[in-house]
């Protein structure tokens, strides 16, 4: 089987969490979970907090806002965000209020973007919105928002010289995915394309 295939079978955090990007609804909620995403925190203590955050109801600008920083951060520990919780709670409320304030929601920041860096660029104007946290936002946009082009990432690039793939964009939620599942925990052997791999034939 060609890696290409292999690699659309590998789900997408987004897709594995139950949401559908082509709904304004849940592409605030992958927002909000790409900022928990861009921690130095491991993606199944992610997932978990965004879990917390919808069984809570947390999972719009103004459901964020009336809860309140103490919520917040009870959710985030609860999570298991106990280095970052201060600091991700105040960024989310700050992240809420400023993008109600300029945009009204994030489709309307879209919208006002004049091309894909400038949506960069205004992504990352909201407080807690970094580079990280706007790639793996945008990674899984691409094909729903016209103006959703990021570059790939460093991971993705490099699990996909590995691979000898010649087009990155397409398949980069699944090579991020490889990169930390597989490539840093050394699961070499367990890894769904390690006949492809030049790292796994050594």
């Amino acid at each position: 089987m060609k890696v290409e295939r292999k690699l659309s079978r590998i789900p997408s955090y987004s897709r594995e969490l139950g949401l559908d990007l082509r709904k304004p609804r849940d592409r605030f909620k992958w927002f909000l979970t790409s900022m928990l995403f861009a921690k130095r925190i491991s993606a199944d203590i992610a997932k978990k907090t965004y879990r917390l955050f919808k069984a809570e109801g947390l999972t719009t600008p103004d459901a964020l806002l009336r809860a309140g920083w103490d919520k917040l951060v009870e959710v985030l520990d609860a999570g298991g965000y106990v280095r970052y919780d201060f600091s991700t709670a105040t960024n989310l409320l700050e992240m809420a209020k400023g993008l109600k304030q300029r945009y009204g929601d994030l489709e309307r920041l879209h919208e006002e973007a004049a091309g894909p860096r400038e949506l960069e660029q205004l992504l990352q104007e909201l407080r807690g919105i970094g580079p990280t946290a706007t790639n793996i936002f945008l990674r899984e946009l691409r094909g729903i928002w016209p103006k959703a082009r990021p570059k790939p990432s460093r991971l993705a690039l490099e699990v996909g010289r590995r691979l000898k793939l010649r087009k990155i964009e397409p398949y980069e939620s699944a090579l991020v995915r490889l990169r930390l599942e597989y490539c840093k925990r050394k699961r070499c052997t367990e890894c769904p394309v390690k006949g492809h791999c030049r790292r796994a034939k050594k």
